[in-house]
Protein backbone atom coordinates (compact mmCIF):
# COMPACT_ATOMS: atom_id res chain seq x y z
CA UNK A 1 0.00 0.00 0.00
CA UNK A 2 3.14 1.94 -0.04
CA UNK A 3 2.62 3.16 -3.15
CA UNK A 4 -1.05 5.05 -2.82
CA UNK A 5 1.10 6.75 -0.33
CA UNK A 6 3.46 7.88 -2.51
CA UNK A 7 0.74 8.97 -4.91
CA UNK A 8 -1.32 11.34 -2.27
CA UNK A 9 2.40 13.08 -1.60
CA UNK A 10 2.80 13.42 -4.85
CA UNK A 11 -0.73 15.58 -5.31
CA UNK A 12 -0.22 17.58 -2.38
CA UNK A 13 3.76 18.45 -3.58
CA UNK A 14 2.38 19.16 -7.28
CA UNK A 15 4.36 22.13 -8.42
CA UNK A 16 2.72 25.56 -9.53
CA UNK A 17 3.73 27.27 -12.90
CA UNK A 18 3.45 30.93 -13.46
CA UNK A 19 0.75 31.95 -15.91
CA UNK A 20 2.19 32.94 -19.05
CA UNK A 21 0.13 33.82 -22.56
CA UNK A 22 1.06 31.47 -25.82
CA UNK A 23 -0.35 32.14 -29.28
CA UNK A 24 -1.73 29.58 -30.57
CA UNK A 25 -3.12 30.17 -34.07
CA UNK A 26 -3.78 33.66 -33.40
CA UNK A 27 -5.69 32.46 -30.23
CA UNK A 28 -4.45 33.06 -26.73
CA UNK A 29 -3.10 30.01 -24.87
CA UNK A 30 -2.52 30.37 -21.43
CA UNK A 31 0.05 28.48 -19.61
CA UNK A 32 -2.13 26.13 -17.17
CA UNK A 33 -1.54 24.21 -13.88
CA UNK A 34 -2.57 20.19 -13.36
CA UNK A 35 -4.53 21.56 -10.20
CA UNK A 36 -6.78 23.67 -12.62
CA UNK A 37 -8.27 20.23 -13.98
CA UNK A 38 -9.33 19.13 -10.50
CA UNK A 39 -12.65 20.25 -8.94
CA UNK A 40 -12.26 22.32 -6.18
CA UNK A 41 -11.74 20.73 -2.88
CA UNK A 42 -11.64 16.94 -5.27
CA UNK A 43 -7.77 16.59 -3.40
CA UNK A 44 -8.63 16.54 -0.62
CA UNK A 45 -11.34 13.37 -1.29
CA UNK A 46 -8.81 11.72 -3.46
CA UNK A 47 -6.45 11.99 -0.12
CA UNK A 48 -9.47 10.03 1.95
CA UNK A 49 -8.32 7.24 -0.16
CA UNK A 50 -5.52 7.09 1.42
CA UNK A 51 -5.86 8.02 4.75
CA UNK A 52 -6.46 4.31 6.21
CA UNK A 53 -4.76 2.76 9.26
CA UNK A 54 -5.87 -0.42 7.12
CA UNK A 55 -3.61 0.27 4.33
CA UNK A 56 -0.15 0.07 6.53
CA UNK A 57 -1.59 -3.18 7.68
CA UNK A 58 -2.58 -4.79 4.46
CA UNK A 59 -0.81 -7.02 2.50
CA UNK A 60 -0.63 -5.77 -1.03
CA UNK A 61 -2.16 -9.13 -2.47
CA UNK A 62 -4.33 -10.38 -0.04
CA UNK A 63 -7.63 -10.74 -0.80
CA UNK A 64 -8.64 -7.37 1.49
CA UNK A 65 -5.57 -5.73 -0.10
CA UNK A 66 -7.09 -6.89 -3.96
CA UNK A 67 -10.36 -5.95 -2.90
CA UNK A 68 -8.96 -1.75 -2.00
CA UNK A 69 -7.27 -1.76 -4.91
CA UNK A 70 -10.16 -2.32 -7.39
CA UNK A 71 -12.06 0.28 -5.57
CA UNK A 72 -9.48 2.71 -5.66
CA UNK A 73 -8.12 2.05 -9.47
CA UNK A 74 -12.17 2.90 -9.64
CA UNK A 75 -12.49 6.28 -7.58
CA UNK A 76 -9.39 7.45 -10.11
CA UNK A 77 -10.32 6.29 -13.08
CA UNK A 78 -13.86 8.35 -12.73
CA UNK A 79 -12.07 11.18 -11.27
CA UNK A 80 -14.18 14.41 -11.97
CA UNK A 81 -13.33 17.07 -14.49
CA UNK A 82 -13.79 20.70 -14.56
CA UNK A 83 -16.49 21.58 -17.13
CA UNK A 84 -15.15 25.18 -17.25
CA UNK A 85 -12.09 23.48 -19.04
CA UNK A 86 -14.54 22.16 -22.16
CA UNK A 87 -13.55 24.38 -25.37
CA UNK A 88 -10.32 26.16 -23.41
CA UNK A 89 -7.35 27.17 -25.68
CA UNK A 90 -4.53 26.14 -22.81
CA UNK A 91 -0.71 24.86 -22.90
CA UNK A 92 0.26 22.14 -20.69
CA UNK A 93 3.36 20.99 -19.09
CA UNK A 94 4.25 17.40 -19.20
CA UNK A 95 5.38 13.73 -19.81
CA UNK A 96 4.32 11.38 -22.55
CA UNK A 97 3.23 8.35 -22.68
CA UNK A 98 3.07 6.61 -25.92
CA UNK A 99 0.03 5.28 -27.32
CA UNK A 100 1.09 4.59 -30.69
CA UNK A 101 4.15 4.73 -31.95
CA UNK A 102 4.13 3.83 -36.45
CA UNK A 103 7.05 4.75 -38.03
CA UNK A 104 9.01 6.62 -34.69
CA UNK A 105 6.18 9.63 -34.56
CA UNK A 106 3.91 9.22 -31.69
CA UNK A 107 1.18 11.41 -32.64
CA UNK A 108 -1.53 9.91 -30.17
CA UNK A 109 -0.28 9.63 -26.28
CA UNK A 110 -1.22 10.59 -23.21
CA UNK A 111 0.14 13.75 -21.07
CA UNK A 112 0.84 13.37 -17.64
CA UNK A 113 2.01 15.37 -14.66
CA UNK A 114 5.03 13.57 -13.52
CA UNK A 115 7.62 10.96 -15.37
CA UNK A 116 6.84 7.52 -15.33
CA UNK A 117 2.94 8.44 -14.49
CA UNK A 118 0.94 5.09 -15.77
CA UNK A 119 3.67 3.01 -15.92
CA UNK A 120 3.38 2.33 -11.81
CA UNK A 121 0.39 1.10 -10.40
CA UNK A 122 -2.04 3.23 -9.46
CA UNK A 123 -1.98 5.81 -12.68
CA UNK A 124 -3.07 9.27 -11.76
CA UNK A 125 -6.87 10.24 -11.67
CA UNK A 126 -8.38 10.70 -14.84
CA UNK A 127 -8.58 14.00 -14.16
CA UNK A 128 -4.68 14.16 -14.16
CA UNK A 129 -4.29 12.17 -17.65
CA UNK A 130 -4.64 14.24 -20.98
CA UNK A 131 -5.52 12.26 -23.97
CA UNK A 132 -3.33 14.15 -26.43
CA UNK A 133 -3.80 13.76 -30.26
CA UNK A 134 -1.31 15.52 -32.73
CA UNK A 135 -1.28 15.05 -36.34
CA UNK A 136 2.00 15.49 -37.44
CA UNK A 137 3.45 13.75 -35.00
CA UNK A 138 6.75 14.51 -32.77
CA UNK A 139 9.94 12.41 -32.43
CA UNK A 140 10.16 9.26 -30.14
CA UNK A 141 13.43 10.17 -29.30
CA UNK A 142 12.85 12.89 -26.35
CA UNK A 143 9.98 11.36 -24.85
CA UNK A 144 11.71 11.02 -21.18
CA UNK A 145 12.12 15.01 -21.33
CA UNK A 146 9.27 17.54 -20.74
CA UNK A 147 7.37 18.81 -22.88
CA UNK A 148 4.68 22.05 -22.91
CA UNK A 149 1.69 20.91 -25.23
CA UNK A 150 -0.21 23.83 -26.52
CA UNK A 151 -4.11 23.43 -27.65
CA UNK A 152 -7.76 23.07 -27.39
CA UNK A 153 -9.00 21.12 -24.24
CA UNK A 154 -12.32 18.96 -24.24
CA UNK A 155 -14.03 16.98 -21.56
CA UNK A 156 -13.64 13.62 -23.14
CA UNK A 157 -12.83 10.39 -21.14
CA UNK A 158 -10.56 8.00 -23.27
CA UNK A 159 -10.17 4.45 -21.44
CA UNK A 160 -6.63 3.14 -22.75
CA UNK A 161 -4.63 0.00 -20.95
CA UNK A 162 -2.54 2.41 -19.29
CA UNK A 163 -5.22 4.40 -17.79
CA UNK A 164 -8.42 6.64 -18.03
CA UNK A 165 -7.90 10.28 -19.23
CA UNK A 166 -10.61 12.92 -18.17
CA UNK A 167 -9.31 15.01 -20.95
CA UNK A 168 -8.46 15.50 -24.59
CA UNK A 169 -6.03 17.95 -26.11
CA UNK A 170 -6.04 18.40 -29.93
CA UNK A 171 -2.42 19.54 -30.14
CA UNK A 172 -1.10 22.31 -32.20
CA UNK A 173 2.06 22.97 -31.28
CA UNK A 174 4.77 21.05 -28.97
CA UNK A 175 7.82 21.98 -27.68
CA UNK A 176 10.41 21.40 -24.89
CA UNK A 177 9.49 22.43 -21.72
CA UNK A 178 11.90 24.42 -19.57
CA UNK A 179 11.69 23.55 -16.03
CA UNK A 180 14.87 25.32 -14.26
CA UNK A 181 12.87 29.03 -14.94
CA UNK A 182 9.47 27.92 -13.08
CA UNK A 183 11.00 26.93 -9.89
CA UNK A 184 13.25 29.66 -9.56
Amino acid sequence: MRMFVWLAGWLLLCPVWAHADIMVNGEPAPLIEWDELMPEGYGASLMDLFDSPELDQIDDYSERGMELMQQMMQKLSSAPVVNEMDGRMVSIPGFVVPLDNPGGKVRHFFLVPYYGACIHVPPPPSNQIIDVHFEPGTDDDNLYDAILVSGRLTTETYSHEMGTAGYRLEAYSIQPFETSSYFD
